[in-house]
């Protein structure tokens, strides 16, 4: 599955990146971290009831089983998201001039057009411009190693496809 092979795969990635850098961390503390059950939450126990034995969690099998197949889901999830965060930050520091790497920051950050215009004194047509210029120098890099993973020839041997912007 290719994750940044169209335009509009890319720009719907940038504008999610917050939201699933969100997710990945919500996810995250759900399945790796320590968390209390929901009947636990502001119930302190001290003394000889916190050393005693609790009993079952009175969940049914088919409940243990539903929260199985929810966390295998939230685990796909994760390894989506963070995929596809890794795609968007690989990109980072990585373009040729520095207002183009200020653009793509900031519009990672979650800045507007206008905004970024405002701080690096350009117009917002120009920061649209770039970003679309980035968008699809990310789609044509993406293709292109896409493409360099099909073929068997070492990679010295072969001919990188130039981006044509």
């Amino acid at each position: 599955m290719q994750l940044a092979d169209t335009p509009n795969k890319v720009n719907d990635m940038i504008k999610d990146y917050i939201m699933m850098k969100q997710e990945i961390a919500r996810l995250e503390r759900i399945l790796y971290g320590f968390t209390v059950p929901m009947d636990n939450w502001g119930v302190a126990q001290y003394g000889i009831d916190a050393t005693l034995p609790k009993g079952s969690s009175g969940k049914s099998q088919a409940e243990l089983k539903q929260m199985d197949i929810r966390e295998r889901k939230q685990l796909g999830r994760l390894t989506l998201l963070r995929a596809k965060v890794m795609v968007l930050e690989s990109y980072t520091d990585s373009f040729a001039d520095l207002a183009t790497n200020i653009i793509y920051d900031r519009i990672l950050d979650g800045w507007t057009y206008k905004s970024i215009a405002t701080e690096l004194r350009v117009s917002a047509t120009y920061v649209k411009k770039r970003k679309h210029y980035i968008v699809e120098l990310i789609v044509c890099k993406q293709k292109n190693s896409k493409n360099l993973k099909v073929h068997e020839k070492p990679l010295s041997a072969q001919k990188t496809p130039s981006c044509p912007l």
